[in-house]
């Protein structure tokens, strides 16, 4: 069974196990992951594309227009994977959604009137990646470590805050990956918020560059700071504890691992480096996939870590960060995002040794 028909499997077992008979697919993300990479998107940043799919029991629809058509025919090559075109011109309504489900039990990945609401579910299909999502992560972790690796070499004391997001922009962009976050801190900002949109701030000696990078519809995460001059020993100490706290995530994510115990394995690794309460200030990341997160760690998660899936742990201390983007295999996690040549903190844990990124210092 190969990657496409491997999907339209577990699509039509879901409407099995739902008791549906169809379901439509809106969101960007959805669509990329039931058509093996395709883009519904014209506006980079929506959430439900310009077009979507629909699987009845009888056949699988592609609704759109007479814009998006031709290029999803054409060059995401979706007519040669057996979608059936049903097209509306630009300025009107189109009634196929109405007409191919009329009188079927209809299950949808976004809230819709009249549709069951699967978007958690569909979220779970999406993160469980195939053999072939896999090697494409491995290929855009390593595009989005080159990206954020060349920018970072070229930040300089006195950018703006926006000019170095057009720098990592730009990189990945040059790498065929869309830069779809792109965050930037300077300084007190680092320490002030967990979400720093760029501004027109200048970099004096701290920075901390943050890329979620996307293509074929896949999502990964990196973050990496840099710091001019001697690095002061609280951020030094900071960035340690953090570094432990990332590796006891990386460690105790394994197939078979229910991820609440995952958790509370971190909340131990905060609390004992000094920082108990620092969870509290920021989600930790989660499992990966066709959007940054799929779904998040918490305390009281249900979900059990199985082989093949991607997880972004993005643990924090005010002032530091420590993220990458791991694939869980069969005997250990691999790190798609790690920059070769990067300096390393070695935090031991379960008797491994696990390497995560220490602060650049340019001499």
């Amino acid at each position: 069974m190969n990657e496409f028909e491997c999907k339209q499997h577990h699509i039509h077992t879901l409407l099995a196990q739902k008791h549906l008979d169809a379901l439509w697919l809106q969101r960007v993300s959805s669509f990329a992951w039931a058509t093996c990479g395709a883009a519904s998107y014209v506006n980079t940043a929506t959430t439900i594309g310009a077009a979507s799919l629909l699987i009845t029991p009888e056949a699988r629809y592609i609704i759109t227009n007479n814009i998006e058509a031709k290029r999803l025919e054409q060059e995401e090559s979706l007519g040669a994977q057996g979608w059936e075109f049903r097209i509306a011109e630009w300025h009107a309504a189109n009634p196929a959604i109405a007409e191919l489900t009329r009188g079927l039990r209809l299950g949808s990945d976004f809230p819709t009137p009249n549709a069951i609401d699967l978007t958690n579910e569909i979220a779970r299909l999406r993160a469980s990646l195939t053999p072939e999502e896999g090697e494409r992560m491995r290929a855009l972790g390593k595009l989005c470590a080159e990206a954020m690796h060349a920018a970072i070499r070229a930040v300089r004391p006195g950018q703006t805050e926006f000019e170095i997001a057009a720098r990592l922009g730009a990189e990945t962009q040059a790498r065929g990956a869309q830069p779809i976050v792109n965050l930037i801190a300077t300084d007190e900002r680092i320490f002030a918020y967990r979400h720093p949109l760029p501004t027109a701030k200048q970099l004096e000696r701290y920075g901390m560059l943050v890329l979620v990078g996307r293509k074929w519809g896949l999502c990964c995460s990196i973050t990496r700071l840099v710091h001019f001059g001697k690095l002061p020993d609280e951020i030094r100490r900071k960035m340690e504890a953090c570094a432990r706290v990332d590796a006891t995530f990386i460690a105790a994510t394994r197939p078979n691992a229910r991820l609440r115990d995952v958790f509370q394995r971190a909340l131990a690794a905060y609390a004992a480096t000094g920082f108990a309460d620092e969870w509290r200030l920021h989600h930790q990341g989660g499992a990966a996939g066709y959007e940054p997160r799929e779904y998040l760690g918490n305390p009281n998660s249900n979900d059990v870590v199985a082989r093949g899936q991607v997880y972004a742990w993005n643990p924090s201390i005010t002032g530091v960060k420590s993220e990458d983007t791991i694939l869980v295999g069969e005997t250990h996690n691999e790190i798609v995002t790690a920059i070769p040549d990067w300096q390393t903190i070695r935090v031991t844990v379960d008797d491994q040794v696990i390497e995560r990124p220490a602060i650049a210092c340019p001499s």
